[in-house]
């Protein structure tokens, strides 16, 4: 101890007494190795204090008193005339104090450490535990009405489902087509398509009655269907309404409806993230449909779609009609325009 060299041959002048019924003797104090010796006048040493052991019984009052720790009664006046002393064992002292464990410290340390470990498994790995394992026991009936509750709310805006007994039966001939569970139209919904839990995709009536054939339309559907491959709509949902709503579905079957109507006002505002180009157009490819007029539709111009017209996987190949001319005049027709 860097203190305890400084203060190795000190030695000071005190009055020790060894019980409280003892006559105070007049005594030799010096620093020894981790311990304070004090000595009779002829250089023998009466007893050794361990400095780590030591207690001041009237910190700041003069003569400074001073005990083993836990034996009061055996007792070390230092007088006025011993501040170098005095001094000394204060800094001794205090030096011990620094150097010994603090459990107390420690053990907050560690409910603080404990804290953030589990605010950040909180944070970080509850929801996404938490929405893997909502997929994963969450049935297709539950998802299907899921789907259905939120077409109501998208319905609102953009009026009712298109209904006309003819294009019904053309929509559905092209569902089965191109392998996609439901599909519905809307009259005016603000984005082209929309994927919903429970396998329901749902087009706005522009992209059948603006195009003069139905590859654009089987082209936003093939699209949603390779969304739907790489997210689950249903997991799309629970991000954006968050884990209170996840804790819901999860323990109660149910989603509030304020955040089926949040989650709709999302889906009319926020443009769906695109798939990947591969899984693009390898559905494109799986149901022998060109990638070229889904293309242009989204943008005229073709500059940023060249990637799926050159990528088009029918390029150059003869394709079946995807529906007969009259189911595609019933399909346009489905609204009653």
């Amino acid at each position: 101890m860097t203190a305890l060299s400084k203060y190795a041959r000190l030695e000071a002048t005190g009055l020790w007494r060894a019980t409280p019924e003892a006559q105070r003797r007049e005594v030799i104090v010096s620093v020894g190795e981790a311990t304070l010796v004090i000595s009779d006048l002829k250089d023998q040493a009466l007893t050794h204090w361990s400095l780590a052991a030591l207690e001041r019984a009237n910190t700041g009052k003069s003569p400074a008193i001073y005990h083993p720790d836990g034996d009061p009664s055996e007792t070390l006046e230092l007088g006025e005339g011993e501040e170098q002393m005095i001094e000394a064992i204060e800094t001794l002292r205090r030096a011990v104090n620094r150097s010994r464990p603090r459990p107390g410290r420690l053990r907050w340390v560690g409910v603080l450490v404990s804290v953030v470990v589990v605010a950040a498994l909180a944070l970080f790995w509850l929801p996404s535990a938490m929405q893997d394992h909502t997929l994963r026991v969450v049935p297709r009936v539950k998802r299907a009405a899921i789907g259905q509750a939120l077409l109501k709310r998208i319905e609102r805006g953009s009026g009712a489902v298109c209904a006309e007994e003819a294009g019904v039966g053309a929509l559905t001939r092209l569902a089965a087509r191109l392998k996609s569970a439901r599909i519905v139209v809307v009259p005016a919904m603000t984005q082209p398509s929309l994927n919903l839990p429970g396998g329901l995709i749902v087009l706005n009536r522009s992209v059948i009655e603006d195009y003069e054939e139905p590859d654009v339309a089987a082209g936003y559907v093939l699209t949603e269907l390779a969304r739907r491959s790489e997210t689950d709509p249903l997991r799309d949902l629970l991000r954006v309404v968050g884990l209170r709503e996840n804790f819901r579905l999860l323990t109660t079957g149910d989603i509030a409806p304020d955040a089926l109507n949040t989650y709709a006002e999302y889906l009319l505002t926020v443009p769906g993230k695109p798939p990947a180009l591969a899984t693009q157009l390898a559905r494109f490819d799986a149901a022998a449909l060109r990638s070229t007029p889904y293309a242009y539709a989204r943008d005229i111009t073709g500059e940023t779609v060249l990637e799926l017209i050159e990528g088009d996987p029918m390029n150059g190949r003869l394709t079946e009609p995807l529906l007969s001319d009259s189911d595609w005049l019933q399909l346009q027709s489905i609204c009653g325009g």
